[in-house]
């Protein structure tokens, strides 16, 4: 059974047993969550979601990817800005598609 489903702003294509790293979510580890805004499950799309369709996870931990190099330049005029910045992340492993 697949799904398609939104949290943090963005789109997810899954099926059961799928590992997926989302943005971070306020559960503890080892907690389950339930995903309710499915747009798409098994061939059956919704307007805009489908009515009593969720998709269930738990939550394996939450981390940090790897640290991006943020450098502003302006030629000519001694403007040189370093910056890092590290996303946070929760990884969930799906457990369960109702649908």
């Amino acid at each position: 059974m697949k799904a398609i489903f939104v949290t943090g702003g963005k789109q997810y294509y899954v099926s059961e047993g799928d590992t997926i790293y989302i943005e971070k979510l306020s559960n503890e580890a080892g907690s389950t969550v339930e995903f309710t805004d499915v747009l798409f499950v098994n061939g059956k799309a919704g307007n805009p979601t489908v009515k009593g369709a969720k998709v269930v996870g738990t939550v394996e931990k939450h981390g940090k990817q790897k640290k991006i190099i943020v450098f502003k330049y302006r030629p000519k005029k001694k403007y040189r800005k370093t910056q890092g910045h590290r996303q946070p992340y929760t990884k969930v492993t799906i457990t369960k598609i109702v649908g």
